[in-house]
């Protein structure tokens, strides 16, 4: 792991694939429109991402056993209040995991 050359390769390697997937978009719509699920895409991909983090945060809750999910419930309606009052993503996931942290520290 300690060889340089197994870094700058890494490296080289993450650098071009990054170059790859914002280069693409420009390079098969630069004459062209984009077709109608990109702008789907474009336009749902957030919300999507935010409902499939939810869903991989509660997966392991027993709602069987005390204190039944009420922790991850609350931070989940503390982050959706949040977005809801301020429309803004950061501010969501910043606060609701603070909340989160609070919770699992004194309760």
């Amino acid at each position: 792991m300690d060889n340089p050359s197994y870094l700058l390769g890494a490296l080289g390697v993450l650098a071009t694939g990054n170059l790859i997937t914002r280069a693409l978009p420009f390079v098969l719509f630069s004459r062209r429109r984009p077709p109608g699920w990109v702008f789907f895409i474009e336009r749902n991909f957030s919300p999507v991402i935010m409902t499939i983090l939810v869903l991989y945060t509660l997966r392991t809750i027993d709602f069987s056993h005390a204190p039944y999910g009420a922790r991850e419930i609350a931070a989940v309606a503390v982050t959706a209040l949040l977005h809801l009052w301020r429309g803004n993503y950061l501010l969501s996931i910043f606060g609701g995991t603070a909340f989160y942290m609070i919770v699992l520290r004194f309760f």
